[in-house]
């Protein structure tokens, strides 16, 4: 049975699962931020989304990232590196794109975990 937690935007669920993996989206709940807080704001987000559906950041397997200026990539990494700490062992697959997002959104991330 595929489980589902719905979040506040239409046409969208925020998290998903099936038996053993998870999939979850989030982007800053505070839009006035500069990358860096955004980017903490929606790690944190994500950690949310995971552990309501038995997961954590520990078992993420892959991420995607999507920013809207490439030029603040060092700034988001920095923010990433520390939330995932320095053993590489917890790091997941990643993809960071550069892309248009919606209003004053500068992050938003995708990843699929294990629980």
């Amino acid at each position: 049975m595929i489980e589902r937690k719905s979040g506040i935007y239409r046409g969208r669920n925020k998290s998903s699962a099936y038996k053993d993996l998870v999939w979850t989206v989030a982007t800053s709940s505070d839009t006035s931020l500069d990358i860096a807080g955004q980017t903490q704001s929606a790690l944190d987000i994500m950690q949310l989304n995971l552990v309501e559906l038995g997961s954590d950041k520990s078992k993420i397997v892959s991420a995607q990232v999507y920013i809207a200026d490439m030029n603040t990539k060092a700034l988001m990494d920095s923010v990433w590196c520390e939330w995932f700490g320095e053993n590489a062992q917890n790091w997941p697959q990643r993809a960071c794109l550069g892309v248009s997002l919606e209003g004053d959104v500068l992050i938003e991330i995708t990843v699929t975990a294990v629980r």
